[in-house]
């Protein structure tokens, strides 16, 4: 049975924040809010709680994960960023974008993808997600959550606890979210292209 915290959106519950955080660093899935609906992640080095994940949304293994980062200092970390993706991620972070980058060696294989050996990365601007990476201290392996066979992230914490709630760790309530998925942006070589437009402005690469 997992457990249900409700946190607060703007100011969220030390306490809570940090028992979510000791959830994730021994091993839990948590479902918790991001500017761009519920994600489902894990920490970064954990295989089983990421086959799990892709148990729980009926992915192949060949999925695309994201790299759910606190800050930029995270994300050069693991990823290798020219000069001038560095000023447009600056520029548009935290926020609803996904950045595609060439992988470090800092990034486990599997997590990669497999041809390009890329991965992406966001900076959330949510405030549970920024509070729950910085007491991690890591960024965390994350997916949107989507039902399978459906389109959409599930909005309603509620509805996810009924369907989920033996097959995850953790679930955070942090309200009802109807954002759209983020605009995928590949800045690989630094050069520009705009993968998927959602949530971000994708004028703001132009």
């Amino acid at each position: 049975m997992s457990q249900f915290f409700q946190i607060h959106p703007e100011n969220p519950q030390h306490r809570l924040i940090v028992q979510a955080a000791d959830i994730v660093r021994k091993g839990g899935v948590v479902v918790y809010p991001t500017d761009s609906g519920y994600g489902i992640g894990c920490q970064l080095q954990n295989k089983d709680a990421v086959e799990r994940i892709l148990t729980i949304r009926q992915l192949g293994k060949e999925h695309n994960f994201t790299l759910m980062c606190r800050d930029l200092s995270e994300l050069s970390v693991y990823a290798r960023v020219g000069n001038q993706a560095f000023r447009l991620i600056k520029n548009n972070t935290p926020g609803p974008y996904t950045f595609v980058l060439m992988a470090t060696k800092e990034v486990p294989k599997r997590l990669m993808n497999p041809k390009r050996k890329t991965i992406g990365l966001r900076v959330p601007d949510n405030d549970i997600a920024q509070a729950l990476l910085a007491e991690l201290g890591e960024p965390m392996m994350s997916t949107t959550m989507i039902f399978p066979n459906e389109e959409f992230a599930e909005p309603d914490p509620y509805e996810i606890r009924l369907r989920l709630e033996k097959l995850v760790d953790l679930i955070i309530d942090g309200g009802h979210l109807m954002e759209k998925p983020t605009t995928v942006v590949d800045l690989v070589d630094d050069e520009v292209e705009i993968i998927r437009v959602g949530e971000g402005d994708p004028s703001r690469f132009s």
